[in-house]
């Protein structure tokens, strides 16, 4: 367990909860979050025992965004690209996460939250993306096209104006909503409902939907085809079936 910016946590052996632990901030993108998130997204990877993540923020606040006082102290025009460190973006990640927003989400903090696979939201989150109200940009927010209708991402980023939770699993941009004090464990039983599956099944499931939202139909399948070889011809895609005949839970092998 880290203590410092970024909390990184294991349950079950198998569950990375990585908490951004700056609430007197609003646990806003300063220079020691970055670095934590950055650290904690590589340890989570690197760990062969880990399958999936949950990134959530201590305190009443997910993520204010980015440092607005750092910003105005180094005259910061465009933000290097590694700034950041979002997942399956400007760090390489070959596993599921899911973002566990438990207060406001904005600008930055939305930025995170969206770069996850999945979002659990509490019923008092709410979301905007405020980069017009200061002068900003966000360049990040385009693959919320593959999230959300055009019409809707138009406002949501000309106007800078927050949306609540409702709004936000209205428009799928949430996958589930629960109340502040059952969000943590909601998103841990959303990564265990995932962990259930066979570990090459679900890494070629995610590749299907990742390649059909970067590809024209017919290219999308066949590499989603060939992306799910390994899974085909794995030892768990025997044990499947074999466990469903003989009436047992399967026993994954993840090979």
């Amino acid at each position: 367990m880290m203590e410092d910016a970024v909390r990184f946590d294991v349950l079950d052996d198998t569950i990375a909860v990585i908490t951004l632990n700056r609430p007197e901030t609003r646990n806003c993108l300063s220079a020691p979050v970055r670095d934590g998130l950055a650290q904690a997204w590589s340890r989570f990877e690197r760990d062969a025992r880990l399958r999936i993540a949950i990134l959530t923020g201590s305190g009443e606040v997910f993520c204010a965004g980015g440092d607005l006082k750092e910003m105005v102290d180094t005259a910061m025009s465009v933000p290097p690209r590694d700034m950041f460190a979002l997942p399956y973006d400007t760090v390489e990640l070959t596993k599921p996460t899911i973002a566990a927003v438990n207060g406001a989400a904005f600008a930055g903090g939305w930025m995170i939250a969206q770069a996850c696979d999945l979002c659990v939201a509490s019923t008092s989150a709410r979301f905007a993306v405020t980069e017009v109200k200061v002068g900003r940009s966000s360049p990040w927010a385009s693959p919320l096209i593959h999230m959300i209708p055009q019409r809707v991402m138009m406002e949501i980023l000309l106007t800078g104006r927050p949306i609540t939770a409702q709004r936000a699993y209205e428009i799928g941009l949430v996958n589930r909503l629960a109340e502040p004090e059952e969000l943590l464990q909601c998103a841990i039983d959303l990564a265990r409902e995932i962990l259930k599956g066979a570990p090459l099944s679900v890494k070629a499931a995610r590749e299907t939907v990742m390649l059909a939202t970067e590809m024209g139909r017919s290219a999308a399948l066949a590499a989603a085809r060939a992306a799910s070889e390994l899974c085909y011809h794995s030892d768990d895609a025997q044990e499947g079936p074999l466990a469903f005949s003989e009436k047992r839970s399967p026993r994954w092998r993840g090979r």
